[in-house]
């Protein structure tokens, strides 16, 4: 609810396997308490049946997919998808422009988990790579209110993407999410 009243434009609703996985019914109650918030689900390699029925349940926004899926896949869902794409050596962006996502994100690359990964992809090397997507992107994986600022001057994103960034002892940290949102809001500069 903080992220609301420090200015985030969406909030994430983890159902993925993950230590922030949320319930369908802990979503819909936050789905509930922050009208005027756009609400992402984030899956991971899910059947597509439960995607769509989790999103009409939690009046999702959008559907961000975070894992293998592919461009049918993603064509099938029914609500505005938010691809998610991990930066490692040997990507091309042949990969990406085969989607008709709404958004791209780009994420680093971690074997053995998608996203979540606390670390930040080599911004400069990427640069080249992410102003080819066709649509708007967002960017991901190891921003802090501290780096923000620099991902964003070098990659000139449509959006960034945080979640272990602005926790504290695995905990949401208010004072990190109202820098952080400061940091973006104000062109990258955190305020202490």
């Amino acid at each position: 609810m903080a992220a609301r009243e420090f200015g985030a434009d969406l909030i994430g609703l983890v159902f993925a396997e993950s230590r922030r996985r949320v319930t369908v019914e802990e979503a819909r109650k936050i789905a509930c308490q922050t009208p005027g918030i756009c609400k992402v689900g984030v899956f991971v390699n899910a059947p597509l049946t439960e995607v769509q029925s989790i999103a009409r349940e939690c009046q999702l926004d959008y559907v961000q997919l975070h894992g293998d899926e592919s461009p049918e896949y993603c064509s099938l869902v029914g609500y505005p998808v938010i691809k998610a794409f991990s930066i490692r050596p040997g990507f091309s962006s042949e990969i990406f422009k085969g989607y008709q996502a709404s958004w791209t994100l780009f994420d680093t690359f971690s074997a053995g988990q998608q996203g979540g990964t606390g670390k930040a992809f080599d911004w400069q090397e990427a640069q080249a790579l992410v102003c080819q997507t066709p649509r708007p992107f967002m960017v991901a994986g190891g921003l802090t209110p501290d780096n923000v600022g620099e991902a964003i001057q070098i990659l000139t994103p449509d959006g960034v993407d945080v979640s272990g960034g602005v926790e504290t002892n695995k905990v949401k940290d208010l004072a990190k999410i109202e820098r952080f949102i400061a940091a973006v809001r104000g062109g990258g500069r955190a305020e202490c």
